[in-house]
């Protein structure tokens, strides 16, 4: 029995960093998914592929893991690179590419 722990990081619809600091472990699957040939359904004989446990810190879920011998992979999150420019950057004389309507 294995485990991912990560922090999710914000969906392509927020602007906000609302949900971003929590940190999921997750469980690996142990079998994979069948398709159900009547219905179509996916399904999956695995019940822990149904779990994640939310945590408010890295800390806090390394220590669960541990506690309870669960091995872990820990994924940290990536830093967002933010490039600071003004509106009226759009209108300078020495931009890289000429600005036309």
């Amino acid at each position: 029995m294995s485990a991912r722990i990560y922090s999710p990081s914000k969906t392509a619809m927020q602007s906000g960093k609302a949900k971003t600091g929590l940190w999921i472990l997750e469980f690996d699957r142990e079998t994979a998914r069948t398709i159900d040939p009547l219905m179509g359904y996916t399904s999956s004989a695995d019940p822990l592929a149904q779990i994640r446990l939310k945590f408010s810190s890295r800390d806090d879920a390394v220590a669960y893991a541990e506690k309870h011998g669960i091995a872990y992979r820990l994924d940290e999150p990536n830093q967002t690179k933010r490039r600071v420019m003004a509106y009226s950057d759009n209108f300078k004389f020495d931009r890289r590419a000429p600005w036309t309507h």
